[in-house]
């Protein structure tokens, strides 16, 4: 981070609510960041529009609130109300300027950097003109009013596959221009999709703070997205609320099943020859699954002169899954036995070589901690080799080395009250498998928005390019689809990649998603959801 003094940030709430457990984290996390200083809290007395939303959109959000998007109250570890709130100052109802009004003059006295907004009124723009990186908001902030908040009810209307997540800025004689831009996975309820796009918010805030603060750097591209929707009307309402019924029925009806170990969901493999630029998995033989051997997140691995397959393994209605092999037979998967069964729940089984030496890396995150084995004895017997992130939930975890450097690529959940796994992709440098040595990048996470962020399978250095399989979580489905994303920019300061291919799984009839990928000496092998 710049050794440079702090970025100097005010923040701007409303006066008379209590802080919602999103305006807390940030708050919170604010206050714990060297590179941030907290210097004033604005309060703003009449921050929301004058149009006031219909009584039926305000009774029936908070009731689904209440049903759907319930969540435990955020408590702030570093932020304190009644200390960090004595210095707060007042937007004045009187346009005539007061001293605690907020004003260009007023804003250049307190040397602040910029404003964050959670309100959908801010201050002046001649007020804007006096901050060097502006005034700065969500796309959210500006879809509420005093009675109710709206986001998320057009997505949801729409049967939109994933819901956008803005942060822009608006700074004094270039408009508003937008920082950054994250894609979400639609939730069954707008109230849901909302709760749940406000946590991640924080994180995707946060990043851009760190980048800020690192380059003090401020160069982009006006946005043309200004729209803040509108609230709902009666029948757009109505339509909703049947929406939700039937989404809501048909959540329950799959937890109903669950407790009752009536359901799972029922992945099937599909296998061809070809490399991850070439495939085609419409021509691909299907090696179908039973109701004793459901086989999903599948790793190839060449020993011996065979082709082996691991695999996360369970029967219909298992709560938990554990690391099975197989070894190919032509297109033909011959069962050899389980590689490795713990107490908790075990997938995406990654083994690669170093050296002479064999390791996995199953995805362990319900044991709070990454685990990396070392095969005694191929392929049944493995040890303990080495753990990492104690305490904290990594998920589909890939480790690869790069022009000389160990890089871990991992799906940590950085949450509150949503658990998620598949919106946010970490990267760290490494000493390898032994992972004595974890060193975080700076612009972690370098992916946001579950559209890409999540892992799919190993990364695979081809023809000089590094090419990352990542799967498409849309359209309320989780493994809809498969990406295949070129790392373009891999170094200790900057992370770039973008999508060259999105395969969906109308590939085949009957399926209803796709999500990971893994080839070894020609052959490929691609998992394929049948059930939701």
């Amino acid at each position: 981070m710049n050794e440079t003094k702090p970025l100097r940030v005010g923040i701007l709430v409303a006066r008379g609510r209590a802080l919602e457990n999103w305006e807390l984290m940030i708050l919170d996390r604010i206050l714990a960041a060297p590179w941030l200083e907290l210097a004033a809290v604005f309060t703003h007395p009449h921050p929301f529009e004058e149009d006031r939303t219909s009584r039926l959109l305000s009774w029936s959000s908070r009731l689904e609130a209440r049903a759907l998007a319930r969540q435990p109250a955020y408590s702030p570890k570093y932020f304190n109300s009644h200390r960090h709130f004595i210095d707060c100052y007042d937007i004045e109802a009187d346009a005539s300027s007061t001293a605690d009004s907020i004003t260009g003059s007023f804003l250049s006295r307190l040397k602040l950097d910029l404003v964050i907004r959670t309100t959908p009124k801010g201050i002046a723009d001649d007020a804007i003109a006096a901050l060097p990186f502006g005034e700065w908001a969500f796309n959210f902030s500006d879809r509420r009013s005093a009675e109710a908040d709206w986001f998320g009810y057009a997505e949801v209307l729409a049967h939109a596959p994933t819901a956008d997540l803005v942060l822009y800025a608006k700074c004094g004689g270039t408009g508003r221009v937008e920082i950054a831009r994250a894609a979400f996975n639609i939730k069954p309820s707008a109230t849901r999709l909302s709760a749940f796009v406000r946590e991640r918010s924080v994180t995707l805030l946060m990043r851009e703070l760190a980048r800020l603060a690192d380059t003090r750097r401020f160069d982009l591209p006006a946005s043309a997205d200004a729209a803040h929707g509108h609230a709902p009307s009666f029948g757009e309402l109505l339509r909703y609320g049947c929406i939700v019924a039937g989404s809501v029925s048909a959540v329950a009806l799959k937890a109903i099943k669950s407790r009752l170990h009536a359901d799972s969901a029922i992945w099937t493999l599909y296998t061809g020859h070809g490399e991850i630029d070439d495939f085609d998995p419409s021509e691909a033989t299907e090696i179908p699954p039973s109701s004793s051997s459901i086989k999903a997140d599948p790793f190839l691995f060449q020993h011996d002169g065979k082709c082996y397959l691991f695999y996360e393994a369970y029967a219909r209605g298992d709560r938990k899954a554990h690391i099975a092999v197989g070894c190919f037979d032509g297109d033909a998967l011959q069962p050899v036995g389980v590689a490795l069964e713990r107490p908790y729940h075990l997938s995406y089984p990654f083994v690669f070589r170093d050296g002479d030496q064999i390791f996995m890396i199953p995805e362990t995150h319900q044991a709070r901690r990454l685990e990396i084995w070392r095969c005694c004895e191929f392929p049944l017997k493995w040890e303990l080799h080495a753990t990492a992130f104690e305490g904290q939930s990594p998920a589909d975890s890939i480790l690869i080395r790069h022009d000389g450097r160990w890089w871990l690529f991992t799906n940590l959940s950085d949450f509150h009250a949503y658990e998620d796994h598949c919106s946010e992709l970490y990267l760290f440098e490494v000493d390898g498998p032994a992972l004595t040595g974890i060193k975080p990048h700076k612009r972690n996470p370098v992916v946001i928005g579950s559209t890409g962020a999540r892992g799919a399978g190993r990364i695979f250095a081809q023809g000089g390019r590094l090419l990352r399989p990542s799967q498409h979580n849309s359209h309320g489905v989780y493994g809809y689809g498969l990406n295949i994303m070129e790392i373009e920019t891999l170094t200790h300061d900057d992370y770039r990649e973008r999508c060259i291919r999105t395969i969906t799984p109308s590939f085949k009839a009957g399926l209803r998603g796709c999500h990971h990928f893994d080839a070894t000496d020609g052959r490929y092998i691609v998992d394929a959801r049948l059930t939701i």
